[in-house]
């Protein structure tokens, strides 16, 4: 949903009337995955993609006729080896694509529950009896909005929030229906502490990926609006007050990069402690033993500091603060990815 808001926001603003497809199932080898999404004007407009190939031209042309009719569709894309170049799915997969009508009060309410850092779930009706109905299902015991129909709502939002949980979409069935719980999670932030050179290059890459990024730095010199222009926040404070400030959940990575103790083992204490998906240090390992006693001394445990990664960054053989950046960015996207393992 994330890269394709923009774009919905501008045209919404211009009054138009907007159709949303997403892959809700694949087969075989896709190109894109379960929730990749893709967003069309009845001027067929685009943004995003389902496939990355030709499946885009018949998703826009159904696109086109579900803003007419206001009728939700199922598409399936099925090819064989010898076509499946010919419309961007690789190797013979298969996806399903779910395209509906975005309509303004789910649509809003997913909006809100980003902007307040907040993962929502929309589970939509793809097949059968009470096909395109929709309720919502706010993260942390949030609201529900809206009703699927008798019989399968309970067992449906007890699916949604293991989705939550996980962080992951679902296709589910309940009766003669399908349901696909579509999980919508916040951009991810990345918060730097110290100003260094590498947290230039680190957070400049962030911004590319589409983290919020943040840089926490109490001394002037290095924190200044002049390194920093192109984040979103930076922090002059004491790294355990400016985290408090900006509040540490699931979509949050923390890279500590001082190499001062006096800076880094508060934010590592923290972060430590918080729901944060990735905290790393920068440091040999020789500073890392150290470091360790330290925090144990300051009373985290055995399994608190067995999330921390440090030496910080995959080893790529990094030596400019540019390859450094680049190390540390793979090593937080495995992590958010779940692929990244000691």
């Amino acid at each position: 949903m994330l890269d394709v808001l923009q774009d919905i926001e501008r045209w919404r603003g211009e009054g138009e009337r907007i159709a949303l497809a997403t892959v809700i199932q694949t087969w075989g080898s896709a190109p894109r995955g379960i929730g990749a999404k893709m967003a069309m004007t009845s001027d067929s407009r685009i943004s995003g993609s389902v496939s990355g190939g030709c499946v885009e031209a018949a998703v826009v042309e159904a696109g086109v006729e579900v803003i007419e009719s206001g009728r939700p569709r199922l598409l399936h894309f099925g090819v064989t080896d010898e076509t499946a170049w010919g419309v961007g799915l690789a190797c013979g997969g298969k996806i399903e694509v779910f395209v509906r009508l975005l309509e303004p009060e789910p649509y809003t309410r997913i909006k809100r529950a980003l902007d307040a850092e907040r993962a929502v779930a929309s589970i939509a009706v793809v097949k059968g009896p009470g096909l395109g109905r929709e309720i919502l299902l706010e993260d942390e015991g949030g609201a529900i909005v809206g009703e699927l129909g008798e019989g399968i709502d309970e067992k449906i939002v007890e699916e949604a929030r293991a989705a939550l949980t996980e962080g992951v979409s679902r296709r589910v069935g309940a009766g003669d229906a399908d349901i696909f719980i579509d999980v919508v999670v916040p951009a991810p932030t990345l918060v730097v502490v110290g100003g260094v050179h590498i947290a230039i290059a680190l957070t400049s890459l962030a911004k590319t990926m589409g983290y919020h990024t943040a840089v926490i730095d109490p001394r002037g010199v290095f924190g200044s609006e002049e390194r920093f222009a192109h984040v979103d926040r930076l922090i002059t404070a004491w790294p355990a007050e400016a985290l408090q400030e900006v509040g540490l959940n699931r979509s949050t990575a923390v890279a500590a990069l001082t190499h001062d103790p006096k800076l880094d083992d508060p934010a590592l204490r923290s972060a430590l402690q918080s729901p944060a998906f990735y905290v790393g240090a920068l440091g040999s390992r020789k500073t890392q033993e150290k470091r360790r006693k330290r925090l144990l001394e300051a009373g985290l445990s055995e399994e608190q500091l067995g999330r921390l990664w440090a030496p910080i960054g995959l080893d790529i053989g990094s030596r400019a603060p540019e390859e450094i950046a680049l190390a540390v960015m793979a090593q937080i996207v495995a992590a958010r990815n779940g692929k990244l393992a000691r």
